[in-house]
């Protein structure tokens, strides 16, 4: 996602100063006109505004604490955190760099690798009130900005935005698989469905682009979504809220990580539970209880 991402600002006129501990993304930096450093605090030193895209709250807190003790981070600087984060640990970041004198704002982003290609990105921002415009002039050239709230929120819009795309992509697959099974064509069903009620981001683009095809390469990992996953389901815990359906479709997922490679994208779930249908296809039918109308169940 850093990638296309830094070649829109490069693109829309600024200059971008990155670090990466992957080699082939500082080349591909170089290569749209940007400038690779070694280090962060070597990036974040010549830069007014610092924006992360890192994997989870850990490296966020890693880089912030890292670039706070080599007192890279300008007075007034502004940090951006786009990163999927846990939103209650994004508040604690927060007030830490505040006592620091540093500005910090979380702007998730959900559209993948293609949006961000596009400039077509959702961006979910979570500010305070002087630092939102700032932050949607210099993210403009990404996608479109939606203001979620105080610092925190852009975070918690995006772990319960993913929580839904990936229980809507599991119950599409069993979906497609029964249909399938009865001898429908999926791309007929498909048509049909995105012109009705059941239709979602898994009918619109995973299936037909991703899924179908093939490819499976969407460039979100399936152990990304986990991760989005449990932070939604994280904070309703910790709000005192359940999450009946999401507990199980975390379950359901987490078997399927287990079985599919470490570097599986998010579509392959798809694939597995197609697999497993297949495996079951033949095995005996359970036996259910008979309902009586008027005498409740009986064995």
């Amino acid at each position: 996602m850093g990638s296309p991402m830094s070649q829109r600002l490069i693109d829309a006129g600024h200059d971008v100063i990155g670090s990466d501990p992957a080699a082939p993304a500082r080349e591909r930096l170089a290569a749209a006109g940007g400038t690779p450093v070694g280090s962060a605090p070597e990036a974040a030193a010549a830069a007014d505004a610092v924006i992360l895209m890192l994997p989870n709250s850990d490296v966020v807190e890693a880089v912030a604490g890292e670039l706070l003790a080599s007192g890279a981070l300008r007075d007034g600087a502004l940090v951006i955190d786009m990163s999927s984060s846990e939103p209650l640990r994004t508040r604690a970041l927060h007030a830490s760099l505040a006592e620091a004198g540093v500005r910090f704002a979380d702007a998730p982003v959900s559209g993948g690798v293609g949006g961000a290609e596009r400039g077509a990105l959702t961006i979910m921002l979570g500010a305070d009130d002087g630092d939102r415009a700032e932050a949607h002039e210099l993210l403009a050239p990404l996608g479109t900005v939606r203001d979620c709230g105080q610092v925190g929120s852009g975070h918690a819009v995006k772990a319960l935005n993913n929580f839904m795309s990936a229980t809507h992509l599991w119950a599409t697959s069993e979906a497609m698989v029964v249909g399938e099974r009865f001898g429908l064509d999926p791309e007929v069903m498909l048509e049909v469905i995105n012109g009705s009620s059941g239709r979602s981001g898994s009918t619109q683009n995973k299936w037909p682009n991703f899924i179908l095809p093939g490819t499976y390469d969407s460039g979100f990992g399936l152990r990304l979504m986990l991760k989005d996953m449990r932070i939604a389901a994280a904070l309703a815990g910790e709000l005192g809220r359940a999450l009946p359906l999401g507990d199980r479709a975390i379950a359901l997922w987490t078997e399927a990580a287990g079985d599919l490679p470490a570097d599986a994208d998010h579509t392959r779930v798809a694939e597995w539970i197609l697999e497993h249908a297949h495996a079951h296809a033949h095995a005996p039918a359970p036996e259910h209880p008979t309902t009586n109308a008027t005498e409740g169940t009986t064995p």
